[in-house]
């Protein structure tokens, strides 16, 4: 039940993700326009102040608002559509069946319904018969409102493609199908027909019933075909001259070439026009979606992830829909490099820019601005991941707001050379919008540490704050285990170093090493980094010792959330021992209990197994700086040696089997590890005498 109900969750997870895509697309694809603008702006009474303006066609005169609404009211007042049901019929059949089954059950000890008893498919038969003929021509659900206007009001009733009309004097009504069944059914020739009377008046209900839509589609269609227009202005006609004052005809002409300029186009082409957009949209959208899959598939399968991603489409879409409608307001002022920055503190350099392009590409078809435009994110996006801005570093940081400067300033200037082969004052007006973008680019400071919180990432700035040794956890650490802060800090030294080598993330698996032991501080005495005195294991059976040695992994992880830390924090904490077993508590029950099937599990790290680069360097790390304790006096033989057993036990052991590391990583991190551990234990090279 447990495998299903998980397998479940997996396929309504896999779902959300194509539900949150067509989202995407869909609010992107709302915010594009759909008809064209018209170039005038005018109110009736006011002063045109534009040249004349003569006709480019014929086009007719739309009536005023107020006249078609008058008109609307009296089709409306005249006008009521009803539709039969099919449905009905039978459904009142078929429930007249169960209840006469039910009633028939009921009477079977009641000797004054003989005739029913012997009879039964006869009641039925005549009944269901009765039934068909009394919605021949329907039962009508009639408005108060119609009904209200008389006997002589007309309706109209539509079964199927005929319409019937017919006054609300000569309708059937539930009220009067009521009374027909009871005045119908003594003539009926049946013995005992009150046994059908009941059934018959309680299944009765309405199947033909009013339409509202149908009435409203009716009314705008005979509107229409009464006629919208009131009048007509032939091509070259003047419609108002310049400095003239918009009278209520005026008002009516240039409403009425409005609309004739907006249906200029194809009676479908504003769905086409949406459809075009949305088929942009889909595309490009889906030009990141794939991407992921196939470069990123943990972005990919994580909602959360790529809801992260996403949302940068949608937000960008959406400033630049709001901007194009501030006469104000310039494209340019939009910080389009908040995102690859962003994206870059995250993730990879790689998504940064994919991302950034798929944005930009979404955005110029949004935009009114030309080629220049999205040349210019592009190249201030480009920069803006190769300037490798650090939040960490204020100069760096701003240094990276400069470039990006220097990309948009020269980028703008060589296009505007290239177009027009001079500077104007324009150039002015960009100088100050783009001042406006860098300095609002300075966003993306806050936007990190405020995104890796809301959606559980770890930043650089994060990181830095959770390695400050007066951090609560890690002063509890000193103050109950400092033989272990010794040892997560050398551990840290190393992995760091093999880190760096390899490219991967020197600081997250420093501070992974930070914490990876906080477990020991509920119970530091029985490790010996923290024993001065009496091994307190003396007293304690080996079952009951690796429970102890165990459980440190589970209590760091409890402790790990309850001071707040990052998943991946945390996941250091849970990986850095792998499903490793306490060898030397194990192989001492092996030899105290011979004859005995030893349950290993009781012996082994509850794990998962490490699978990032920085969780596998940690546990190598961890393991041979461990290790290397035992060695006393050791030479740079001995470290060698141990270094290789100690790697060869956690290959052959499986550990690194769900790594992302290459074998060439592999190598590199080994190497670091024996040299760092050669400097730790200050080896020197055996000079001549």
């Amino acid at each position: 039940m447990k495998g299903k109900f998980q397998t479940g969750l997996a396929i309504l997870d896999r779902y959300m993700r194509y539900v949150l895509i067509l989202a995407t697309v869909v609010i992107i694809g709302l915010l594009f326009p759909r008809e064209p603008q018209f170039k005038y702006e005018f109110e009736e009474g006011a002063i045109w102040m534009y040249p004349d303006l003569h006709a480019p066609y014929d086009f007719p005169i739309l009536k005023s608002p107020e006249e078609l609404e008058a008109e609307r009211r009296e089709l409306e007042e005249k006008t009521a559509i009803y539709v039969y049901d099919e449905e009905i019929p039978k459904q009142v059949e078929e429930q007249f069946g169960d209840d006469f089954k039910h009633s028939l059950d009921a009477i079977r000890e009641n000797p004054q319904m003989t005739d029913v008893l012997q009879r039964p498919d006869r009641y039925k038969a005549y009944g269901g018969a009765f039934l068909r003929k009394l919605y021949q021509n329907g039962i009508v659900a009639l408005m108060p409102e119609h009904r209200a206007k008389g006997d002589d009001f007309v309706i109209s009733i539509v079964r199927g493609n005929t319409v019937q009309r017919q006054t609300v004097q000569s309708v059937l009504d539930l009220a009067k199908a009521k009374s027909y069944v009871s005045d119908s059914l003594p003539y009926s020739r049946l013995a005992q027909p009150e046994f059908l009377l009941p059934l018959l008046q309680n299944v009765l209900r309405p199947n033909v019933l009013y339409s509202d839509s149908l009435t409203q589609k009716y009314v705008k269609d005979q509107l229409a075909g009464i006629g919208a227009a009131q009048g007509l202005v032939r091509a070259d006609d003047l419609i108002v001259s310049q400095g003239e004052r918009i009278t209520p005809l005026i008002y009516q002409k240039l409403v009425s070439y409005r609309e004739a300029e907006m249906k200029s186009g194809s009676k479908w082409s504003s769905y086409v026009i949406l459809l075009g957009y949305l088929l942009l949209t889909a595309f490009i959208v889906g030009l990141l979606v794939a991407f992921l899959r196939v470069n990123a598939p943990e972005v990919f399968k994580d909602t959360g992830k790529l809801i992260f991603f996403l949302m940068w489409v949608v937000i960008y879409s959406v400033l630049m829909y709001l901007v194009e409608r501030k006469s104000s307001l310039s494209a340019y002022v939009i910080p389009f490099a908040v995102a690859p920055i962003v994206i870059k503190t995250f993730f990879s350099d790689r998504l940064a820019l994919f991302t950034h392009l798929i944005v930009v590409m979404m955005v110029s078809v949004l935009s009114s601005q030309g080629y220049e435009f999205t040349i210019l994110q592009l190249m201030a996006g480009i920069v803006a991941v190769m300037a490798n801005p650090d939040e960490r570093d204020w100069t760096a940081f701003f240094r990276a707001m400069l470039f990006i400067f220097a990309a948009y300033l020269i980028g703008h200037l060589g296009i505007t050379l290239l177009q027009e082969g001079r500077l104007s004052m324009d150039e002015l007006s960009f100088l100050g919008w783009i001042s406006i973008c860098v300095f609002l680019t300075l966003l993306a400071y806050p936007l990190v540490p405020l995104l890796g919180r809301l959606f559980g990432y770890v930043s650089p700035i994060l990181l830095v704050e959770l390695s400050d040794m007066n951090r609560p956890l890690l002063q509890e650490l000193a103050l109950k285990a400092p033989g272990t802060l010794q040892h997560s800090l050398q551990v840290g030294n190393m992995a760091e170093t093999a880190a760096r080598a390899i490219g991967a993330d020197a600081l997250l698996v420093k501070v992974g090493a930070l914490y990876h032991d906080i477990g020991k501080t509920l119970h530091p005495e029985y490790f010996i980094e923290n024993q001065s005195g009496r091994n307190p294991h003396e007293d304690l059976s080996d079952l009951e010792s690796a429970k102890i040695i165990i459980q440190h992994v589970p209590d760091g992880v409890a402790l790990a959330k309850k001071y707040g830390l990052p998943e991946q924090i945390i996941d250091f904490i849970r990986t850095h021992h792998g499903t490793t077993r306490t060898e030397y508590f194990y192989r001492n029950y092996l030899k105290a209990h011979p004859d005995e099937q030893v349950d290993e599990s009781l012996f082994r790290y509850p794990g998962p197994k490490p699978s990032s680069k920085e969780q596998t360097i940690l546990m190598l790390a961890d393991s041979l700086e461990a290790s290397s304790k035992s060695l006393k006096n050791p030479t740079a033989e001995d470290i060698d040696k141990l270094a290789d057993q100690v790697i060869a036990g956690k290959l052959a052991a499986g550990q690194l089997d769900d790594s992302a590391m290459t074998f060439r990583e592999f190598k590199i991190c080994t190497e670091i590890f024996k040299k760092t551990l050669k400097n730790i234990h200050h080896i020197r090279v055996e000079y001549p005498k």
